[in-house]
């Protein structure tokens, strides 16, 4: 297999031009002499009609928006690729699978769910993460999600869950937000959601950054190898950042101060060469063990336990990439789940069967053209013959007289590739059955992996639980939604229904409502099944929790610092830091009343790169303050005490050394400081390198949640 590590000839694919020392052109090559003024009738008379130039221009320029996606629209991505380190040859025949150091070019896209393409990043929702493998066997795409699992089992119940989540559509409010009548209606009468709910209203969805997010394939697909036997697998994303979340209150201030974190942070980290990188693994269930387990491998909503398949890395991707124009790359992109290779095959999952139609005909609307494939962003490297023809915007220029097959004036081409010779064949399922609307029984259990999913959490993760619930649940103006889903909540962990309705002001149904399952007519027996719940062979597992996760490490790169600064401030202090920060690819940037430079105590000049007015402390990572003679003029100042206060109150780490250690001694939240919290670095002396290397190891650890109070204890 070639290795596409120059990525030289996915490159080839695109049309570039920067207009660098270039003639300002029309679009069909023509030089413009003026393109600052229209075609008129003298001076100041009438607009001409036969002003081509304008007319081209004005017309590209009413035309210039598409449709936005129904969902994930608000997104991001990066050019990057994909390294073997642990072939499978044994399991998939698929060729980018194949030889260790095999390198693949990727385009990865993330985006949120719900709101629209001018919505916040920081919303609490799903994070989609979508993979397009430009592999040499043609395009596969892993279009997934940062959550493993989906709130519906079945693909007929998705414009239903939209409909529900999206804006409500008599007043188009909330924008980007569960939080309202019509989603928690939903949810309330859809008990197959509840594994879901629990992973939504964890820290999952609200993420620090893209790049510390895992991500799933979500369904159960097949791989095939070259004997033609099938393996089930479950497809992870796991980050080398470690995966880490924000507080709920940072998230909304961060949506007001900035609402494009998300955006930016994966622009600047690709920019300063602090490339995101994820390892790719599986998990691999033989055919033969299907029905093995107490949960379905076909039911989207629920996962398998990593103690009971443990996830293989078979390889790393690494976004090294920002692209040339957020439109034609990012905007343009087209995923599609049913864009696989030899080697990668489907289940029947019903909420995947629905996608394999949906996404074709989501692209059809959005780019306007059964030709979107010819777009650059969706090319494929490897060549393309078929008899497909014409069509809106057809780049491609086919010549010859045929476009039929079989025929036997072109001589028969382009050939039906037999398997050996690469050609794509659907692994041989038997299939036998009535036609029926329903589902399996083995469908019917939706808490006892709720269950699994909270109780694996840590003290702190429950308590992040149940004050997302009281929020999401205390914007729902109904009375019996919210009754609804205390009783709902109550069959996941009486505990966590108790400590959610004392934050309504209600009280936990004795008699629980039985809401319609599967959301079928109760005369349709064959769809109706009562819930149930089965417990888990495992207790609780680690992999779940973001806290206890193995993928979190405690390295602090890409990690930003703000440091406050007055006149006076000690040079020292700021260039010791700077410097222990830039050793371990973190940033450290320069904070104070207002922009430009301050004086350091050496009569030196250090410039200033935010003031209050344009910093804020939700927009970093920690918080320093240097020694310096002239701190004492900001022990007064109001913006100061904010973003001390809410860094303070988001867990930061925050570290004073010398005169600075008076700053945090009259703070808001002085009298709360303890010897036990490892996240306040004060040191008396002028900041050393052992000071530095204790505040870099406390960053490590990304938040002291300790500071919070505990609702579940």
């Amino acid at each position: 297999m070639e290795n596409f590590q120059d990525e030289k000839q996915r490159e080839l694919s695109f049309n570039k031009s920067d207009g660098t020392n270039k003639f300002l052109t029309t679009d069909q090559g023509v030089k413009i002499n003026d393109d600052n003024n229209s075609l008129k009738a003298g001076e100041r008379g009438p607009s001409l009609l036969e002003d081509f130039i304008l007319r081209e221009k004005i017309t590209h320029f009413d035309h210039e928006r598409i449709p936005e996606r129904i969902v994930h629209a608000r997104g991001s991505g990066a050019h990057g690729f994909f390294e073997v380190t642990n072939p499978i040859p044994e399991l998939t025949k698929a060729g980018f699978l194949q030889e260790a150091g095999l390198k693949t070019p990727v385009f990865t896209r993330f985006s949120t769910v719900a709101g629209s393409r001018g919505s916040t990043d920081l919303a609490r929702d799903v994070r989609g993460f979508s993979v397009k493998f430009y592999t040499q066997e043609g395009i596969y795409d892993l279009v997934g999600n940062n959550i493993p699992v989906f709130f519906i089992q079945d693909a007929a119940k998705f414009p239903d869950l939209i409909h529900a989540v999206k804006p409500e559509p008599h007043n188009e409010m909330p924008q980007a937000a569960s939080a309202h009548d019509t989603f928690w209606d939903f949810i309330s009468l859809m008990p197959e959601s509840m594994h879901m709910i629990m992973w939504v209203m964890s820290d999952r969805a609200i993420p620090r950054s893209y790049r510390m997010m895992e991500g799933f394939g979500v369904h159960t697909f097949r791989l095939i190898n070259e004997a033609g036997k099938s393996s089930f697998v479950k497809f992870h994303w796991k980050p080398k950042l470690g995966t880490h979340a924000v507080a709920w209150d940072e998230a909304q201030k961060i949506s007001g101060k900035n609402p494009d974190f998300h955006r930016q942070d994966l622009w600047e980290a690709i920019d300063t060469g602090n490339f995101p990188e994820w390892e790719l693994g599986v998990q691999i269930i033989p055919s033969e063990d299907e029905e093995k387990y107490e949960f379905d491998l076909l039911d989207p909503t629920k996962l398998v336990p990593e103690e009971l398949v443990p996830v293989t890395i078979v390889g790393r991707m690494v976004l090294n990439k920002n692209p040339d124009n957020f439109f034609a790359e990012t905007e343009q992109i087209a995923f599609h789940p049913g864009h696989v290779v030899p080697g990668i095959d489907f289940s029947n999952d019903p909420l995947l069967q629905g996608r394999l139609f949906s996404y074709t005909d989501t692209q059809l609307s959005r780019l306007g053209s059964p030709n979107f494939h010819e777009i650059p962003i969706n090319r494929s490297v490897a060549p393309v013959h078929n008899n497909q023809r014409d069509g809106h915007m057809r780049q491609e220029i086919n010549v010859g007289r045929v476009s039929y097959h079989p025929n036997s004036l072109g001589g028969g081409c382009p050939y039906q590739a037999k398997i050996a010779e690469g050609g794509f064949s659907s692994f041989e399922e038997r299939v036998d059955a009535h036609k029926i609307r329903g589902r399996s029984e083995s469908f019917a259990d939706h808490f006892g992996q709720a269950k699994l999913f909270f109780n694996s959490q840590t003290s702190t993760e429950k308590s992040h639980i149940i004050k997302a619930l009281r929020f999401e649940l205390g914007k729902v103006e109904t009375a019996a939604i919210r009754l609804r889903m205390l009783g709902l909540l109550s069959q996941v962990d009486r505990d966590l229904a108790e400590k959610v309705a004392v934050g309504l002001g209600m009280k936990v149904p004795s008699i629980l409502e039985t809401p319609l399952n599967h959301g079928v007519s109760p005369e349709n027996e064959n769809g109706n099944q009562e819930s149930k719940t089965v417990a888990s062979s495992v207790a609780s597992s680690d992999a779940l929790t973001m806290l206890k996760n193995p993928t979190n490490t405690p390295t602090i790169a890409s990690r930003k610092v703000a440091i406050i600064v007055a006149d006076g401030v000690s040079e020292a202090a700021v260039t010791n830091i700077k410097k222990a920060l830039l050793k371990e690819d973190a940033k450290g940037c320069i904070i104070a009343k207002n922009l430009g430079t301050v004086v350091t105590d050496t009569d030196g000049e250090i410039h200033v790169d935010f003031s209050f007015l344009t910093a804020s402390s939700v927009l970093f990572d920690a918080v320093y303050i240097p020694d310096g003679l002239g701190i004492n003029t900001l022990i007064e100042n109001d913006d100061l005490n904010e973003f001390l206060n809410d860094a303070y109150k988001h867990c930061k780490v925050i570290a004073a050394d010398g005169a600075a250690s008076a700053v945090l001694s009259i703070a808001p939240f002085a009298s709360k400081i303890t010897n036990q919290d490892d996240g306040m670095i004060i040191n008396s002396e002028v900041a050393s390198e052992s000071f530095a290397q204790k505040f870099i190891a406390a960053m490590g650890k990304h938040r002291f949640w300790e500071r919070e109070p505990n609702l579940y204890n």
